[in-house]
């Protein structure tokens, strides 16, 4: 038997391993030729992870957290990769310290996302749930003489907090049905902004106090961690409604409850939360609250999301192993661990323009 060229671990999923006729079939599609071998480590602990693959030359963020401890273990590793668009999984400052380069796939799934957003608020906005028991349980009169007491949604105003790929693709939505878009990003330019339709907003509460409908956009790290708390939704208007199919730790939770429980803001629309997965017998109140619509985080999901992102992902480790630059760096100023000589920009293929 020929030994692998470069080994990539993974942790073995908490439902047994996956090695059949087609595991990690995406994946390998990239990984096969260069001949890295995609190991699975059964592990219970941090220690047993560290034995299993501090030589490893690839690590895939699948299944454990990569923290600190592991990431200063390795030995050899090159390249983290992971199949979202988050890498909150992965220490990336201790990844960048110990030359590791973090890759993830942040535009395989920016359609469903919008999509999925577009619909959370829409449903929240039309009150389809409360429409919907109405319907069943007879009382028809009645969804009329609730929607007429509310606004058409031609010309109010919706606030993107974070201005990124989803929130983009959720502006061209927003146009298509007559609404005024404003978003908050300290982090990109007006014009980036204003040559799309969209209004930049300098000030956090001043969008929040204008928007008629919040949607949550922020990536998670340390300084958008709880990002909103009871002060901004207490400066959002009695009306609005409130959604976030980002990510939950963005939003101080407790204040988004107390915020709807007092009625400081109208509804929420809620893809993700603080602690996730969510059980029956969760104690989370939002789920409970007729003025809330959940989904267990499922915004990105679709036929080719899965299937697109494992590929992606093997595709970036084997760019990284072979000594070329990944299109998608979450810690683009690594130095590498490798011969720097050696590292490529990653092939162009379109115009400097794309």
């Amino acid at each position: 038997m020929v030994e692998p060229k470069f080994k990539v671990a993974v942790q073995r999923p908490a439902t047994g391993s996956i090695f059949g006729k087609n595991a990690y079939e995406m994946e390998r599609e990239a990984l096969d030729p260069i001949g890295a071998s995609i190991i699975e480590v059964e592990a219970s602990t941090v220690d047993e992870f560290i034995n299993s693959s501090r030589d490893a030359d690839a690590v895939i963020g699948h299944n454990r957290r990569i923290t600190r401890e592991i990431i200063a273990a390795l030995e050899k590793c090159k390249v983290i990769g992971l199949g979202s668009v988050g890498a909150d999984t992965v220490d990336v400052d201790a990844a960048t310290e110990y030359g590791i380069v973090v890759t993830n796939v942040p535009d395989i799934f920016i359609e469903e996302v919008a999509d999925h957003t577009m619909a959370m608020f829409l449903a929240a906005f039309r009150r389809l749930p409360e429409m919907h028991r109405m319907t069943v349980e007879g009382e028809w009169a009645k969804g009329r003489d609730l929607l007429s007491g509310f606004p058409r949604l031609w010309g109010q105003t919706i606030g993107l907090v974070s201005f990124g790929n989803v929130a983009k693709a959720v502006a061209r939505r927003c146009h298509a049905f007559g609404l005024r878009v404003i978003a908050y990003d300290p982090y990109l330019s007006e014009l980036e902004m204003s040559s799309v339709g969209v209004e930049p907003e300098p000030s956090l509460i001043r969008l929040l106090q204008r928007s008629d409908f919040v949607s949550m956009h922020a990536p998670l790290n340390d300084e958008t961690r709880h990002m909103l708390t009871n002060r901004h939704f207490s400066a959002m208007k009695k009306s609005a409604i409130f959604i976030n199919n980002g990510r939950g730790p963005t939003v101080d939770e407790s204040a988004l409850i107390t915020a709807l429980e007092n009625a400081e803001i109208a509804a929420a629309a809620l893809d993700v939360f603080e602690e996730e997965p969510i059980t029956a017998d969760s104690n989370n109140p939002l789920v409970k609250m007729g003025n809330v619509i959940c989904s267990p985080h499922v915004a990105s999901a679709s036929d080719r999301m899965r299937p697109e992102a494992l590929r992606r992902m093997g595709r970036e480790i084997a760019t990284v192993l072979t000594g070329r630059w990944p299109r998608s760096a979450v810690n683009p100023g690594v130095l590498p661990k490798t011969d720097l000589a050696r590292w490529q920009p990653y092939p162009q293929t379109r115009g400097p323009n794309r």
